[in-house]
């Protein structure tokens, strides 16, 4: 018994190490727990560190790219402004039309979509090149236009099977159109397609969604005024892009309506005076700077040009030998004969190398002193002695070969840059140019020659290196029948905010004046200018109603030997004089200033002088014929400004 109670006690040695073990064990547990619990402990840390990470301090980030996901901006193109001349007769609009448009990213298979297209309607190799371009150019994600104008017809084709079409869209837009077509063209301008040069440029927020841009004439000048402001629409879409649902839209708004100072039915009589003639007429409201007609000819219809003109039209329009689109008022550069010899009387009177009642003996021939070549008088055989306004009223060139010799060039430089001869007016059109009242510093610069004798007897009767625009002429004159008073040519008249009635008009913009030691000498110059028209050289534009201030002008297109004569009969027509002839009227209250070109139309007083007095009887005595101004008689609604 005794034995057995023994065996069944265990030893004491094994109990100790028994709790040793269990000691163990709970230790080892207790630490994996807390290892455990720690680990937990540190990845709730991490999730919430990344939490916040992502919730707060990146929050506007990632709910940007969230939102982009499944938000898309869309454009909203403004409606373009429409123009209108002074009197409300419509000049550009915007019609409805339909376009095709494709979207590469949802396109997948870009060029199967665009075979697809190509089988069921009209689709150029010039539409797909294009096309390719501004997909170039353009997020894979917006749309791209293909095709613009589509027909009824070509509508109904893509509508049936638009479904195997992926990316394709048939949107409705505005396109211009130009109801009057050719006339006032070269002023008014026109739109085109925006080429990859001019997306570069612009502004993606403003013309995202935009197709067309301003490319000539007051639709460049005005680009931003017309435009208007874009809109855009916050779209919900799918995980393929479809659009559910607009969240929020900011409506376009519209571009202004311009009023221009142009009277569409004097720009009609000045088209059709010069039809036959490739030249320019500009006439002016001195009293304002405005422009009341800015012709040139020949002219071209813009309507073609909106959404791309076919090659061989652009083509035939560009290698024209008459180069119907060269604007001739604004970037046509002409010697201007004679016309410059008001400005060159005043010149002689201001710097007092000549007075009204001195003279010259005019032999019809001009030496420089120390002999050297002879200068030509236009009548060979002299016009006796010559004051200074029968110098005017016959054109006597030794008058002012002699004057011109007498001042100097740096003088005759100094003085005729106060007309705006030899830099651009400033008119507000794309495009002027500033033709070249030629000085010493020029000539040694751009032909490494010295200033000559001669080079000053050229420039002193409006020839030789001598050009001027048929704008620059106009402004000159306006400021001679102003007496000085100084108005920058302009053709904006006035602005219309979208939906509103009332016009802003726009403001004059008066430039420092002409000023001379004594006002007299104006009186001086303008008397001889009358008569020019009445008994001189102009004498057969000279009209019952009113009184005309002129001058005209013959400009050589070759130069003749000191033994040549010119003969008119003997010549091809493109060597032929070009005709001028600067004016105003009336004379004691200046209401209109006209320049007149006519390339190779022979003397001033036989050609230009007639078209001038056309324009000038037309404005002044409201003698507009019947036929050239139907369809662009002014508007019922009389222009108010905005404060009335």
């Amino acid at each position: 018994m005794k034995l057995w109670r023994a065996a069944a006690k265990p030893p004491i040695d094994k109990l100790l190490v028994r709790e040793k073990d269990n000691a163990a064990e709970s230790e080892l547990f207790f630490r994996r727990v807390l290892i455990t619990l720690l680990a937990i402990f540190l990845a709730l840390l991490s999730v919430s560190g990344r939490l916040v990470y992502l919730q707060v301090l990146n929050h506007d980030r990632f709910n940007l790219l969230s939102d982009s996901n499944r938000v898309r901006l869309l454009p909203l193109p403004p409606a373009r402004g429409f123009i209108y001349d002074r009197n409300g007769v419509l000049l550009a609009e915007n019609l409805t039309s339909y376009h095709l448009e494709v979207t590469p990213e949802q396109a997948k298979d870009l060029e199967a979509v665009l075979a697809g297209i190509r089988d069921r309607i009209a689709l150029s190799d010039a539409d797909i090149e294009r096309f390719r371009k501004l997909a170039r150019r353009t997020p894979p994600y917006n749309a791209t236009p293909l095709r613009f104008q589509l027909t009824d017809e070509e509508i109904a084709r893509l509508a049936i099977d638009m479904y195997r079409l992926p990316g394709v869209e048939i949107k409705a837009d505005l396109t211009r159109r130009y109801p009057l077509k050719a006339l006032g063209v070269h002023a008014l301008g026109y739109v085109g397609r925006i080429d990859e040069d001019e997306l570069r440029k612009l502004d993606p927020g403003q013309y995202s969604g935009s197709t067309h841009i301003g490319k000539t004439g007051v639709e460049r000048f005005y680009e931003e005024m017309l435009h208007g402001r874009a809109g855009y629409e916050q779209v919900e879409t799918n995980a393929e892009g479809r659009p559910l649902r607009v969240l929020s839209s900011t409506p376009p708004v519209s571009g202004k309506n311009i009023y221009l100072s142009l009277d569409m039915r004097l720009q009609a009589i000045a088209e059709d005076a010069l039809e036959g003639h490739n030249g320019a007429i500009v006439a002016i409201d001195p009293r304002s700077g405005e422009v009341l007609a800015l012709a040139s000819q020949p002219t071209y219809d813009p309507n073609p040009f909106v959404n791309g003109i076919d090659f061989a039209s652009y083509r035939k329009l560009n290698t024209s030998k008459d180069r119907p689109l060269l604007n001739r008022a604004l970037r046509g550069v002409y010697p201007p004969g004679s016309t410059i010899k008001p400005m060159m009387a005043l010149a002689g009177l201001e710097y007092g190398v000549v007075s009204r009642g001195s003279s010259v003996f005019c032999a019809g021939v001009y030496r420089l002193p120390g002999g050297g070549r002879k200068f030509h008088d236009w009548k060979r055989s002299g016009h006796g002695s010559v004051s200074m306004d029968r110098s005017l009223a016959q054109s006597c060139d030794v008058y002012y070969y002699d004057l011109a010799l007498n001042l100097g060039i740096d003088r005759i430089h100094e003085f005729l840059g106060k007309f705006s001869m030899g830099r651009p007016t400033g008119v507000d059109l794309a495009g002027e140019k500033g033709a070249l009242l030629p000085s010493r510093q020029w000539k040694r610069k751009i032909k490494k020659q010295d200033w000559y004798g001669g080079d000053t007897l050229s420039a002193g009767i409006g020839q030789g290196l001598f050009l001027a625009t048929p704008m620059q002429l106009a402004h000159s004159t306006a400021i001679i029948s102003q007496r000085g008073d100084n108005y920058q040519p302009r053709i904006l008249h006035a602005t219309q905010d979208t939906g509103a009635k009332a016009k802003t008009l726009a403001e004059p913009r008066k430039l420092p004046p002409v000023t001379l030691k004594n006002a007299r000498f104006w009186d001086a110059v303008i008397t001889g200018m009358i008569h020019v028209v009445e008994g001189g050289t102009a004498h057969k534009s000279r009209s019952p109603r009113y009184r005309i201030a002129g001058k005209t002008g013959t400009a050589q297109v070759f130069t003749l030997g000191q033994n040549e004569r010119y003969n008119a009969k003997r010549l091809a027509k493109h060597l032929l004089d070009h005709a001028l002839f600067i004016a105003f009227a009336p004379v004691d209250d200046p209401r209109i200033a006209v320049a007149v070109i006519a390339e190779h139309g022979g003397g001033g007083s036989a050609t230009a002088a007639p078209l001038a007095r056309k324009v000038m009887d037309a404005y002044l005595l409201d003698k507009y014929d019947s036929a050239l101004i139907k369809g662009i008689e002014p508007a019922q609604d009389v222009l108010r400004n905005e404060s009335e």
